[in-house]
Order: structure tokens, then C-alpha cells, then sequence
């Protein structure tokens, strides 16, 4: 049974890199049933796709699933421009049946109003100087190849998930610095909306936080964290971790397996009649 819920909230999935997780992505939508759904930002990575990307058949899965979900659930597609999804600049604003690409818009819900974007356009670096981003990103890039070698050896040894490139990034100050400038900004940009908080992605830090009296929530990503946020039917928010999302279902399995083989248990017995006590046994 599917988990029902108004908004779900993703970002930062870089199809077309060995880094996407776009099948754990896919895993966990197929757990849920929404009313609206918000891609935000750097969905598609053509940075990559120009220089050493590739598309892949489970990337193309991904917009099935979200065509799926329009067809079976009417959910609404809001797809949101990121710095790495930039081509998309060429048709903005687009909208059809169901689904939206734009830059930026006030999502309003539960009497609250949140300024949701990608982020991308509140970085000096990336904005004003796009060959030092990209010089920058290739650095990121090894850092993701080294946490897939890491967590390949991981899964061998049957060990769960774990993002080396989180922790890494987390012992450094100045992307400790960086996150927190980040988020302050943002969150600034929120109150001069005069919105109640903001929703952004791009900094692959998934967070759910107050700053200064503003919401401020980033959904993370599907390369390293595996994170959304998700809203549920009362209007709250919640930060949810696929590693902890898929445990919970393999349990859910796990339990309902073992309801039908103790089922199938006793009703595979055949009653035999006790010649000494006259009571109808049952054999296996």
C-alpha cells in the first residue's frame, strides 16, 4: 500500500552521470502516491552529458515513473531550472497538461508561503564566473567517484550506504562556511519575498531547519544523500532518507511474507480424524 501524501520535494538527481541514483529514486517514489511533485533543479546534468555523460537506460525510467504518476494519480510535475539543467533556459516558462518548468514560484500551503527555487542563482561563483564552477566541479566529481569505489567495497562486505563525500565535505571549513553563508542568504531571500520560508536545493545538503524566524528546507539530492522532503495531507514537512525509507518497506515485506506463509500454513494441513480420541487433528 502506497504512502499518501500532498508534495513531494526532489532535487539535484544529475541524470546522466554514473553518480545518479536514479533507480533508488525511482524505488522511492513508487512508495508514495502525491498530489504534487517538484523537481528542483539539476535533474538532468548537461554539464555532464557534454563532456564524458552518459545517458542510460534508467535514467530514461525516471521520467516514466513521473509520466506514470501524472497518468495514474493526476499528479502535477513542477520542474524548476538549476545551474546544471541550464539548457532549459530556451523554453522557460513552459506549461502542458500537467507539468510546469519555470525558474522560480511561490508554492502556498496549510496558510504558509514558501519561495522555492533552485539556488544556483544566489551563488557569486557559479553566476559570475561559470568556467571556475565547472573548474570546481571537476574536483566534485572525482570526490563522487571515490565514494562509489567506497561504497562498491561497502556492498561486498554487506555493509549499508554511506556517503563518504558528505563526510568529507563536512570535516572541510570552508565548505562548512560555505553551507552556512548559503543558507543565511537564502533565507534572506526568502523574508524579502515575504514568504515564511524557502525550499532550494543545488548545494547537495539536505537540511530542515529555522533561521531567523524563516523555514528553510533543502530537499538534498539523489547522488549522495538520497533525500526529499515530503508534506504530508496536514501541511507538514518531513526530511526523509531513502536508506531509512527502503528499510522500512523490506520490513514491511518481511512481515507480510511471513502473514501469507503462515496462512498458506494452515491451509495446506489436511484434517485427520484421531481414531483414539474421536478429535480431528491436522497433519502438514
Amino acid at each position: 500500500m502506497k504512502n499518501e501524501c500532498k508534495t513531494i520535494i526532489i532535487s539535484d538527481v544529475h541524470l546522466g552521470t554514473k553518480g545518479s541514483k536514479s533507480k533508488e529514486l525511482v524505488r522511492f517514489l513508487k512508495q508514495y502516491r502525491c498530489k504534487n511533485l517538484i523537481l528542483n533543479g539539476d535533474i538532468i546534468d548537461g554539464w555532464q552529458l557534454k563532456k564524458s555523460g552518459k545517458w542510460k537506460r534508467k535514467h530514461t525510467r525516471f521520467f516514466t515513473k513521473i509520466l506514470k504518476m501524472i497518468e495514474d494519480d493526476g499528479t502535477r510535475i513542477t520542474y524548476l531550472r538549476g545551474n546544471h539543467d541550464d539548457f532549459l533556459d530556451q523554453v522557460l516558462p513552459f506549461t502542458v497538461g500537467n507539468l510546469t518548468i519555470c525558474r522560480e514560484f511561490i508554492y502556498e500551503s496549510n496558510g504558509k508561503k514558501y519561495y522555492v527555487v533552485h539556488g544556483d542563482v544566489f551563488d557569486s561563483i557559479t553566476t559570475q564566473f561559470k568556467w571556475i564552477a565547472k573548474l570546481g566541479d571537476i574536483g566534485y566529481t572525482f570526490l563522487l567517484w571515490l565514494n562509489r569505489q567506497y561504497n562498491y567495497k561497502r556492498l561486498k562486505k554487506g555493509l549499508p550506504y554511506f556517503s563518504l563525500s558528505q563526510k568529507i565535505k563536512g570535516k572541510v571549513k570552508k565548505a562548512v562556511k560555505y553551507i552556512d553563508d548559503f543558507e543565511i542568504q537564502l533565507a534572506s531571500m526568502a523574508r524579502y519575498k515575504n514568504c515564511d520560508g524557502i525550499i532550494c536545493g543545488h548545494i547537495h545538503q539536505p537540511a530542515k531547519k529555522v533561521i531567523d524566524g524563516i523555514h528553510y528546507m533543502n530537499s538534498g539530492d539523489w547522488v549522495e544523500s538520497m533525500t526529499a522532503l515530503v508534506e504530508d495531507n496536514e501541511g507538514e514537512w518531513s526530511l526523509v532518507y531513502y536508506t531509512d525509507s527502503e528499510q522500512s518497506e523490506k520490513h514491511k515485506r518481511e512481515q507480510n511474507q511471513k502473514t501469507i506463509d503462515l496462512q498458506q500454513y494452515f491451509n495446506n494441513k489436511e484434517p485427520r480424524k484421531d481414531s483414539n480420541s474421536g478429535f480431528k487433528t491436522y497433519k502438514a
